[in-house]
């Protein structure tokens, strides 16, 4: 069976869960991370030497990194689906993948431990209007794409859509004062209504 390890509040954990809800695989998920300690335990860096989550374990077969897991899985039991058939697709659905990590996790990360982890009489709200701001600055680029195709990759949900989606949400709660984004905000309203995003990111609070 299928194993994730990692606690369901990570937005990487929810990249990885969100892909197993689409693809209903059966699965186990073990909190790990956050309060929940055990990254750091000896068996669990035998699997993830880095001590982050999360992790997948497929009987013998390990792989971290969220983003190479929601690939994995998207291959293995999404091709032509999760995965786009198209090699044109699937280039584009990693970028947007690869410019969720380059781009908006750097650009939203202020913002999000400013406003959720820290209390607030100790916030720098320099700091936070300043991630907000290139937060917002990202999210216009991924408007602009989303006035060319109704998903990032294409016109059909895939894979690239997942870890734009949970920063997407982040982005959503963290920036109330954002500018209109019409095409974001159509797509948004779509990725929202899947079963599968609303039980592994919509329903968790941040924290």
């Amino acid at each position: 069976m299928l194993k994730i390890w990692g606690r369901n509040t990570s937005s990487n954990v929810q990249k990885a869960m969100w892909a197993v809800g689409e693809l209903n695989l059966e699965h186990e998920r073990f909190d790990v991370g956050g309060n929940y300690g055990k990254n750091r335990e000896p068996a669990y860096l035998l699997m993830n030497p880095n001590g982050l989550v999360p992790t997948l374990q497929e009987g013998d077969f390990i792989l971290w990194e969220s983003n190479a897991i929601v690939r994995y899985l998207a291959r293995q039991y999404g091709a032509g689906t999760l995965e786009p058939f198209e090699p044109k697709e699937i280039g584009r659905a990693n970028q947007w993948m690869d410019w969720q990590l380059s781009v908006v996790a750097p650009a939203i990360h202020a913002a999000f431990w400013g406003l959720i982890r820290t209390p607030e009489d100790k916030r720098d709200m320099a700091a936070i209007a300043a991630s907000q701001n290139k937060t917002t600055d990202a999210m216009k680029i991924l408007d602009a794409q989303l006035g060319r195709t109704e998903y990032v990759a294409g016109d059909k949900f895939s894979m690239g859509d997942i870890p734009v989606g949970v920063m997407a949400y982040r982005f959503r709660q963290l920036c109330p004062d954002r500018p209109e984004l019409k095409n974001l905000e159509r797509w948004f309203a779509s990725i929202e209504q899947r079963q599968a995003f609303k039980d592994h990111v919509g329903a968790i609070p941040l924290s």
